[in-house]
């Protein structure tokens, strides 16, 4: 039996619109990209601190730089950090062994020497501070007239000088990895150019001269001559 006009009738054609949903992925995360969004940014590990750990040191053990470590924690005024103190650790990626530092018992896997303080006291002026038009390159730390001043880490006297202008007499050690420290505002300098002194090696006594109006050990950080944040290579006193 034939159906009348089943032999002529044309067939019904449907015209799909443009596809909704998109999806698209990336060479090299495979995150989809639905609607044009962008691919999925890696998550960020975290980090719990330990005694004896600073920011520096915390630094080198996940490889990221100390810049991008500070901002994504939104640190602004100190380096100090908190044992138990939870830390993001931009980049993203498993957590690695945290570095050997001075004062830990941890096992590592790498081992890296911190900085310790030259001596031990009251920060009176912050790095970036400013006070009579000049601005502050280190910290400026409370200390007794003839108190000891000692090597933040081992390295080589590269510097020393009674009369530098403004930081009175002042010593430098080169750490012989990019890194310098400096010494200012001393009552006597034990050490001279070319002396390789270990960490906590005395170097000199604190004082007042230079510009200081009271004892006080003026201290400086240089990556590659660049001054650094001392706050952020020093564990809390």
């Amino acid at each position: 039996m034939t159906l009348a006009g089943c032999a002529t009738t044309p067939p019904r054609t449907y015209t799909c619109a443009t596809p909704v949903y998109t999806h698209e992925y990336d060479s090299v995360n495979l995150a989809p990209t639905v609607g044009g969004l962008q691919p999925m940014a890696p998550a960020h590990a975290r980090h719990t601190v330990r005694p004896g750990e600073t920011l520096w040191s915390i630094s080198k053990a996940y490889d990221v730089d100390l810049d991008d470590l500070v901002r994504a924690n939104s640190i602004k005024d100190t380096g100090a950090i908190e044992k138990g103190q939870i830390l993001v650790i931009p980049g993203g990626g498993p957590s690695r062994p945290a570095v050997k530092t001075a004062g830990t018992t941890n096992v590592r896997s790498r081992s890296v020497v911190s900085f310790v303080w030259p001596v031990k006291g009251a920060i009176l002026s912050r790095f970036g501070s400013t006070a009579d038009k000049v601005v502050n390159k280190g910290i400026d730390i409370k200390a007794n007239e003839g108190s000891v001043v000692a090597a933040s880490r081992e390295g080589k006297i590269v510097f020393c000088d009674d009369y530098l202008k403004g930081f009175g007499k002042t010593v430098i050690i080169d750490h012989m990895d990019g890194y310098q420290t400096v010494y200012s505002y001393n009552s006597d300098i034990t050490v001279k150019v070319g002396d390789t002194v270990r960490q906590r090696d005395v170097i000199a006594k604190a004082g007042s001269s230079g510009r200081a109006r009271v004892p006080m050990l003026h201290f400086e950080i240089r990556r590659n001559g660049e001054p650094q944040n001392p706050e952020y290579y020093l564990t809390k006193q």
